[in-house]
């Protein structure tokens, strides 16, 4: 049986300082076998540091996972108690800030395209319906490796 799943592609700028930033494409994904998350998924050339942009060796993409609602909750105020925050900008914006240990990565992407994706992820998976699509002896067996 296929799991329902939804892509897209989008442009976000990555927030260098105040004067510098860079264009970049970020693949969202959601998925119906895990259906309390979202990925947010980066070209494997740009570190997600304090520093920027690192050029490099192409390797595996990036990969930041994060809970569905935060992400709707941040479209229309700050969400986040973790390494991802979500909140307006100014404009049709959206600002996602991504913290690890490496440092911190601001992103802003259009909040149309933000909101476009999640549609698409509530007509795969209802809010309210996640609990039907979980299959815990696959998640525990993910835990356990």
């Amino acid at each position: 049986m296929l799991t329902p799943a939804v892509e897209q592609l989008v442009q976000a700028r990555l927030v260098i300082s105040t004067r510098r930033s860079a264009l970049l494409h970020v693949t969202l994904r959601y998925r119906a076998d895990d259906p309390l998350a979202v990925r947010m998924l980066f070209p494997a050339e740009y570190s997600l540091d304090a520093t920027g942009p690192a050029e490099g060796p192409a390797g595996p993409e990036v990969t930041w996972v994060f809970a569905r609602q935060l992400l709707a909750a941040g479209l229309t105020g700050p969400a986040g108690i973790g390494d991802v925050h979500v909140r307006p900008a100014l404009g049709p914006q959206t600002t996602v800030e991504l913290r690890a240990a490496e440092g911190v990565a601001l992103l802003r992407f259009d909040t149309a395209d933000l909101r476009y994706f999640l549609r698409q992820s509530f007509l795969a998976v209802p809010e309210g319906e996640e609990h039907r699509h979980l299959d815990a002896d696959r998640a525990l067996a993910e835990l356990l490796g």
